[in-house]
């Protein structure tokens, strides 16, 4: 068994768990993410610009949140995003201990992320877009956060792996177009460097 897929067992099993931060972090971030996530070319492939507002929607450990905050510079602001209580309190901690002012962590409900209005340059979310239920009524709704120039970027496992077949926790790049298109938006750009995960940037239709 790969490193990779060894880390994805591990994700999906332990993401549920509620009293086990350390573990779940360990898990998100273990076993080389760096060498399958890329995150440096994730991260020059956004485009973001200094001063940007960004969501980290299911922001989890923070693996991506702090390299985002990075990416907008102190004039910027990246809301990390997410609904296990446990991991924001991590997350919070993690971003005071070293100092970050353009972090905030918000507490979501399953329906509604909580952003400040129409201030919101990128929406981003990875490896979590699996998770939402009625995705194209949610992503619809989150359309009025995002500035008339913003865009949505989704990172999902493609469901090309024997392992993802079997688990389920998967998107692909198939499903995530169709859905986001009935929620408004129009597909920009499609990523084919991460070799286990879609990704794809869209942007608003709205007027």
């Amino acid at each position: 068994m790969s490193r990779t897929t060894l880390h994805t067992v591990l994700i999906f099993l332990l993401v549920g768990c509620t009293a086990c931060t350390e573990i779940k972090k360990w898990a998100y971030e273990g076993f080389d993410r760096d060498e399958w996530q890329h995150p440096e070319e994730v991260i020059q492939a956004l485009s973001i610009k200094p001063g940007d507002q960004i969501a980290d929607l299911g922001s989890g450990s923070g693996y991506f949140t702090f390299r985002l905050a990075d990416a907008v510079g102190p004039n910027g602001r990246v809301y990390a995003v997410d609904i296990d209580t446990d991991m924001n309190a991590d997350l919070m901690k993690r971003v005071k201990d070293k100092g970050y002012q353009n972090i905030e962590v918000l507490l979501a409900q399953p329906n509604d992320p909580g952003l400040p209005d129409t201030s919101i340059n990128l929406i981003f979310s990875s490896n979590s877009y699996h998770h939402f239920e009625n995705r194209t009524t949610y992503f619809a709704n989150v359309r009025k956060h995002l500035q008339p120039q913003g865009r949505i970027a989704i990172i999902d496992f493609n469901g090309e792996g024997w392992l993802q077949q079997i688990i389920g926790h998967y998107t692909s790049s198939e499903v995530i177009q169709r859905e986001l298109q009935e929620a408004g938006y129009t597909l920009d750009q499609e990523f084919d460097f991460l070799p286990d995960q879609v990704f794809l940037i869209f942007s608003s239709t709205q007027p």
